[in-house]
């Protein structure tokens, strides 16, 4: 920069202006002089500072003459104040540039400049070190540095040339202290900062008032590099130019740009009249100050300074060794130190930086502490030995356990890594870097030699190495060695361990770098070639901690260093100690960062194949000498190390967050492996070799591709596989990974892991996600999932009251969650008796707080047992999982299609298809079983295709899953007769035959004839007969009697003879008298029957239960009341499952504006056809008007004839006509769709919509769009099959208010206020093809367009007031990378415990597996049957028919609907 300037070197020695004439006399003349002159001005400067009396001299002769007296009293001993009074005169007298005062000569007043010049100078003296009074001398230098700052500060006349003096002096008098090696305790050490801080902060006030020429420049940066073994230097260097670069960016990148904060003390050495291009001209002059930093490794560089080689000679000629002096042995700090400073300025100008509480530069504190000092060394120096540098496991111990041999590094306890990157605690999320960030090859023009030098400090190239001639040299393995190639006076190998710690920060600061790479941004090849060397030196935790997104960035050739890495990954994951870094850098910290590493690993076998990566640097991971480290490996053939590593990692991870990124990977790795069998790639992928190699009889890895001819061998395995060689047998095939994912998660689950919530919560997600998995294991393995989350559930209920927490029954729940996971996506597993048995066991456990059968084998009837739930929460759980159990297993998807699992039928739907014209809302009977099941019964048969003759009755149950119709007939007889059977007709009687038989004529009697043999007693005899007492008068009498006797015989003779003529003269049988069986019953209360017949019908049922507040078991409801059918139309409405929904946008490069976003999917050219891709991976497509589920907002959701075919065709032809892209999805006609029977979600992809919109209103007629009726009519006026709550609503809308979700928020109706949905979830998913774009994302101006209209509330003057959150939306960012993967980026809420998986920030994901995760993200628990089962509860309060039990019963024999048929 300035090899055509001279240098001022020769200009400063050769000066004379500080010596005296009195330094020509004896030493005691001057003495005496000095002491008599000074000391009357001394103590009259003294007296002065009150009275303000004048100075005694008053010529310019007088002045003069003193200054020479002065001159030589600064160079007197410290004994007496004669210098004390010099000091003060001067100090006082070159305030003249600054504020004039009496005690200041007239002369100088009047010509400051030049007599301030002399004055500097003269001072110089006073620094001169000297063998006693250390302390006085350092107070006096002090005082004269201060005046030096205030007169720099404060004056304003002073001329160019006594700026050029006063910086020629603070140059001096540093060169004079400072370029000496520094000795203990003495002046320079003491007043090093000091003096180090005046010239930088007098140079930059220069820079200001009049920039110093490149001669000067040139001179200090000369300087500089001899005091350079001074640590004070390189802090305070790193002050300024940190100041300065903190004023740079402000200006050279605009306000948008991340500020980099510095100290105000830091902050104040940078003047703030100096205007931008003198910054700009300082800052780069300044960074170039320190020299080369990378020489502060070198002490051979430090040492060969020419103060320093006067003091290596003694006074015999003969040197010493170096090591004896302190300050080279502080050259490690100093070189971390100088490194850290550059790493901040390359944070800075990443845009990454933050603000530190202290003055030194903004960076991270204690990110590697170092010895100040080695001297307390105890390693005789003969005993030290050079290490060969590897990463490999069995050799890190040698490398990274010490830091250096002078002294042991204290264990970090705070939370700050001590090689973290930059401005990051373990807590806080990794910055990115800022958009506007300068190109990598700017900040390595600028940075990169210091780095890349600093990162090889005592490395060499391994030249016993045979190599192909084409490989570079910076190709090459690199090794520590013990020798610096130009020191002839120094053993370096008592140095290069400790320099550790500046190579780390330089590799760390590297490896921001590369990481910071913008999406299509070219790295020059001969700048990153060099990367590849960084993996073979012992700072693997910097490299590591500052790597995460390094194969994440596109970076080309980066996947030459794969293998490399993945050795580093097995040295550090496996390890659950970590002894050999915990010393120095923060466990947890490293071991994120590597499962980051991992998480971008992972897809690579699976997507490169059998893909050949060049091994150039094997050699440095392995002391297997037999290895044949320069043949190229295949990418699959890393697998099963990525496997073990991720099982290794999660076997010793104790960290929640850390543990939750690896489950996370788990499930990626185990869905990516089963889809790519269920395809049949592995078998293209992999040659005959590699199907052997990989078979469960051999786990070796070949290290040679598919087609190599050479067989594969245990000596080809490397050691870290050997160690792992038995998870190998488990984990080659996807059913093997899976099988062991559950046995290790669920082991986990049950013994570390119980207690932790956040763990507990994403392993029950991974085990959710891994019975969704379709890859075919046995049963067992199946059994043992379902059985452990039993286990979990029971140990989590058993628990001692203390702990029973909200957190802990949110455990529980997710537990039941998992269970009903497996239930419906195995529900053959039911099939299996102690299956079955062990998950009702856990429902009944979860319904009542505890099991019938206990450990003693007793058995508690439900009756005897009271019910004690762990909480009402709990309860909902186990109901739900009874209700998955035995409505849902074996029932799904249900007739209706998955998008409704419940009946698509509703009391109008009933009305509607029935051929009777009586039939209305009211001919519906409504009773509530047990405060939970609301029962519609119609009576009446529909006329259609049922049976008349059976009793029959149609059912609407409506309870906490859903709604379902049933209709049921009675039948006596088996289904076989009853096909067959007629009409009841009855057996028509015989014929009478009277010739039948012998007919006997028989003479009736009283008695039999015995009586009449029977001899006459006495007592027979006292009653007379009547003739005996018969007399004439008598006799009269008795005539007539017997007349009348015969007449009536006669008489009744006549007529039993005329009756018999008569029944002679009739037919058989007597039509009147025939006794004939009834006619069947047409018309029945088959109400009160199916009551009656199901056991609800009772006298029980009908009291109110004793102390409860619940009503009866059986009640009936009033249909009548006002709001009674809107209020089951709400009740309809409310899902019974949880519904979610996915906003999809796509974003092109530098776009920054929602209007730009939406109109991207209008059209397939306008996004990668990977986009499309992924949509379809999503869910299929449904059309709006018949979709029965959730469509993304609940104007159109739940309808199912919305529109008719004419019109849905007219669409699709108006579509078909135009490239829509992916707006046909956004949510208008149609969107994606995606439901199984546990959760439904909807994919809508919002677009600018104004093109389709007049295509659409110029082409369909809307007869009622011009109607004004209300939006929301009660649930009868429903003119179709729906199940929509409000009918007609969406036929209402016309084309635009159809359109989107925005258009739709202004056209709800108000004064109605929606049903109470409950919670919902709502992602945004983010497709970027620059990843730079992310933080441009305009989420707050997109939150109209995912709007569901179930976050919304009505207000009395607006239309709709929008409650969502902007930080309340999770927002998962896709960006593509060239090689085809994918890289995830999760931003906003996920969840009170930090992440949700499977999907994890930094993750990079395969085309496969996209879109099942990106799903699996969306899915919620919200159980939606607890607001069902509150609805219900609220209808029987507002609707129950008060009657008492004779009026109860009453009621079911009457006909219902009687008084309001007609209505």
């Amino acid at each position: 920069m300035y090899s055509e300037w001279r240098s001022l070197h020769l200009v400063i020695q050769n000066d004379q202006g500080h010596t005296s004439v009195l330094h020509s006399y004896p030493d005691s003349v001057g003495r005496d002089v000095a002491n008599a002159v000074v000391r009357p001005l001394g103590q009259a400067l003294t007296a002065s500072s009150g009275a303000g009396s004048e100075s005694l001299l008053k010529t310019d002769k007088e002045v003069k003459w003193t200054m020479e007296v002065i001159c030589y009293g600064l160079t007197l001993p410290l004994d007496g104040d004669t210098v004390k009074y010099c000091v003060d005169v001067y100090t006082d007298w070159i305030m003249a540039l600054v504020l004039p005062k009496d005690s200041i000569p007239l002369p100088i007043i009047k010509e400051p400049n030049l007599y301030v010049q002399n004055i500097l100078k003269h001072l110089q003296n006073l620094f001169v070190p000297r063998q006693e009074q250390g302390s006085n001398q350092i107070r006096l230098c002090l005082q004269v540095l201060r005046a030096i700052q205030k007169l720099a500060r404060e004056s304003t006349i002073m001329a160019r040339e006594t700026w050029e003096v006063l910086l020629l002096f603070l140059l001096q008098i540093n060169d004079i202290l400072l370029a000496m090696p520094t000795i203990q305790g003495g002046i320079a050490e003491n007043l090093a900062e000091k003096l180090i801080g005046v010239l930088f902060e007098v140079w930059l006030l220069a820079c200001m008032r009049c920039f110093p020429t490149p001669p000067y420049w040139k001179t200090a940066k000369e300087m500089v590099a001899n005091w350079r073994h001074h640590p004070a230097v390189v802090e305070q260097w790193s002050k300024a130019i940190c100041a300065l670069t903190s004023r740079l960016l402000r200006f050279t990148y605009g306000p948008s740009f991340p500020p980099f904060k510095v100290s105000d003390e830091d902050a104040s050495l940078i003047p703030p009249e100096m205007d931008n291009e003198c910054i700009a001209q300082t800052w780069f002059r300044f960074l170039h100050m320190l020299s080369n930093p990378v020489d502060l490794s070198n002490p051979a560089i430090i040492s060969s300074t020419p103060k320093f080689q006067e003091q290596f000679l003694n006074v015999s000629g003969m040197t010493q060794e170096l090591n004896q002096y302190p300050c080279l042995k502080q050259l490690p700090h100093i070189f971390f130190r100088a490194m850290r400073g550059i790493s901040c300025l390359v944070d800075a100008f990443l845009g990454i930086s933050r603000p530190r509480c202290d003055s030194a530069p903004p960076t991270p504190v204690n990110r590697l502490n170092l010895p100040q000092s080695s001297a307390s060394s105890t390693t005789p120096p003969h005993n030290r030995r050079h290490r060969t540098v590897t990463v490999n496991k069995a050799t890190i111990k040698t490398t990274t356990a010490n830091v250096g041999h002078a002294s042991k590094v204290p264990h970090q306890t705070s939370s700050t890594s001590p090689l973290s990157s930059p401005n990051q605690t373990s807590s806080e999320p990794r910055p990115l870097p800022a958009p506007r960030r300068p190109k990598v090859n700017s900040i390595l023009n600028l940075f990169g030699s210091w780095l890349f030098d600093a990162a090889f400090v005592h490395c060499k190239l391994h030249n016993g190495l045979n190599r192909d001639s084409s490989m570079t040299a910076t190709q090459m393995p690199l090794h520590c060695y013990g020798c610096c190639p130009n020191s002839t006076m120094l053993d370096a190998s008592e140095f290069p361990d400790n320099y550790e710690a500046g190579r780390a920060e330089a590799c760390g600061t590297l490896c921001r770098i590369f990481c910071s790479k913008k999406t299509g941004e070219e790295i020059l090849p001969s700048l990153f070639i060099q990367i590849t060397d960084y993996v073979c030196h012992p700072v693997l935790a910097s490299i590591i901690l500052n790597s995460p997104p390094l194969f994440c960035c596109d970076l080309k050739g980066i996947d030459v260093v794969v293998p490399y890495f993945i050795s580093a990954l097995e040295t550090i994951l496996p390890d659950r100690e970590l002894s050999k870094f915990k010393t120095y850098v923060n466990p947890t910290e490293l071991r994120r960062a590597s499962i980051n590493i991992l998480l971008s690993l992972l897809p690579l076998p699976h997507h490169f194949g059998n893909v050949k990566s060049e091994v150039v640097l094997e050699g440095k991971f392995s002391n297997d000498d037999s290895s044949s480290y320069d043949k190229p490996i295949t990418f699959l053939s890393l697998k099963l190390r990525l496997v073990n590593i991720l099982i290794g990692a999660l076997q010793t991870e104790t960290d929640p967050n850390n543990t939750q990124m690896i489950l996370g990977a788990m499930l990626n790795i185990v869905q990516d492996s089963a889809l790519l069998e269920a395809i049949g790639c592995q078998m293209e992928m992999n040659g005959e070799e590699n199907l052997k190699s990989h078979s469960r009889t051999n786990s070796g890895i070949s290290s040679a591709s598919g087609g190599s001819t050479e067989p594969t061998t245990p000596d080809s395995e490397r050691p870290a596989q050997a160690l792992l060689r038995d998870y190998a047998l488990n984990t080659d095939t996807a059913a093997g990974l899976l099988i062991r994912s559950i046995h290790l998660v669920t082991q986990r689950l049950n013994s570390q892991w119980r207690q932790d919530m956040s763990i507990s919560l994403a392993a029950l997600e991974l085990l959710s996600g891994l019975a969704k998995v379709k890859v075919i294991v046995d049963s067992a393995d199946q059994k043992r999932a379902i059985s452990s989350i039993c286990s979990y559930i029971v140990y989590q209920c058993s628990r001692p009251a203390p702990f029973h927490s909200r957190d802990l029954h949110s455990m529980i729940v997710a537990a039941f969650q998992c269970l009903c996971v497996w239930l419906t996506e195995h529900p053959d597993m039911l099939d299996e008796k102690d299956c079955l048995k062990e998950v009702l066991e856990i429902v009944e456990l979860g319904i009542s707080g505890s099991k019938s059968r206990n450990s003693e084998q007793e058995v508690k009837y439900k009756g005897d047992k009271e019910p004690n739930p762990a909480s009402m929460r709990v309860k909902d759980a186990a109901d739900a999982t009874l209700t998955c159990i035995m409505q849902l297993l074996g029932a799904f998807p249900s007739p209706s299609g998955p998008a409704s699992p419940c009946s698509l039928v509703n009391e109008t739907t009933l009305i509607n298809c029935s051929r009777l014209p009586t039939l209305n809302r009211h001919s519906f009977r409504y009773f509530v079983l047990d405060n939970s099941v609301i029962l519609a019964m119609l009576e009446q048969p529909l006329g259609n295709d049922q049976n008349d003759s059976f009793p029959s009755v149609t059912v609407l149950v409506r309870g906490m899953s859903g709604r379902l119709a049933w209709i049921q007939q009675l039948s006596l007889l088996p289904r076989g007769a009853k096909a067959n059977q007629k009409l009841f007709v009855p057996e028509s009687r015989p014929l009478p035959k009277n010739d039948v038989g012998i007919k006997y004529t028989v003479k009736h009697r009283p008695f039999p004839e015995e009586v009449d043999k029977i001899p006459f007693v006495k007592a027979d005899l006292s009653i007379p007969d009547l003739h005996e007492i018969v007399n004439e008068e008598l006799e009269e009498t008795h005539e007539k009697l017997r007349n009348g006797m015969a007449q009536q015989i006669s008489y009744e003779i006549s007529i039993e003879q005329q009756s018999e003529e008569e029944w002679r003269k009739k037919s058989f049988p007597d039509p009147i008298t025939d006794c004939k069986p009834p006619s069947p019953a047409q018309e029945f209360q088959t109400a009160r029957l199916f009551l009656s017949h199901f056991g609800f019908l009772s006298l029980e049922a009908l009291k109110e239960p004793a102390n409860s507040r619940l009503p009866p078991h059986l009640i009936a409801l009033d249909s009548t009341i006002s709001g009674f059918f809107d209020d089951l139309g709400y009740l309809d409405l409310l899902p019974c499952r949880p519904f979610d929904t996915v906003f999809i946008f796509y974003m092109k490069a530098f776009q920054k504006t929602s209007q730009e976003i939406l109109k991207n999917a209008e059209s397939s050219k306008n996004v990668q056809p990977h986009f499309l891709e992924f949509l379809l991976s999503l869910g299929w497509s449904v059309d709006i008007g018949k979709h029965p589920g959730w469509t993304g907002h609940i104007s159109t959701s739940w309808p199912i004839n919305s529109y008719s075919d004419t019109d849905v065709t007219e669409q699709e032809e108006i579509v078909q006509c135009e490239d829509t892209g992916a707006s046909i999805f956004n949510g208008q006609r149609k969107v994606l769709y995606y439901a199984d029977a546990l959760t439904e979600v909807a994919f809508v992809v919002p677009s600018s919509v104004e093109s389709l919109t007049d295509s659409l209103e110029s082409n369909i007629s809307d007869p009622e769009s011009d109607s004004n009726m209300d939006l929301l009519p009660g649930i009868l006026k429903q003119p179709a099959l729906t199940l929509e709550l409000f009918p007609n609503h969406t036929d209402n809308l016309n084309s635009s208010q159809k359109l989107s979700p925005t258009s739709r928020l202004k056209k709800l109706p108000q004064g109605r206020t929606l049903p109470p949905l409950g919670p919902e979830t709502k992602v945004s998913v983010v497709w970027v093809e620059r990843y730079d774009d992310i933080e441009n994302f305009p989420l707050s101006d997109l939150m109209s367009e995912i709007s569901t209209g179930v976050e919304t509330t009505l207000n009395s003057s607006t239309s709709l007031r929008t409650t969502t959150i902007e930080k309340e939306v999770p927002v998962i960012f896709i960006h593509p990378l060239k090689t085809g993967l994918f890289r995830i980026k999760i931003q906003g809420a996920t969840g009170k415990f930090n992440m949700v998986i499977p999907l994890v920030d930094g993750m990079i994901v395969s085309r496969r597996a996209l879109g099942f995760l990106v799903r699996l993200e969306s899915d919620s628990y919200n159980p939606p049957h607890v607001r069902r089962k509150q609805k219900i509860a609220d209808i029987v309060n507002k609707y129950r028919n008060k009657q008492l039990e004779p009026e109860f019963y009453t009621s079911l024999f009457q006909e219902v609907g009687l008084k309001n048929c007609n209505s």
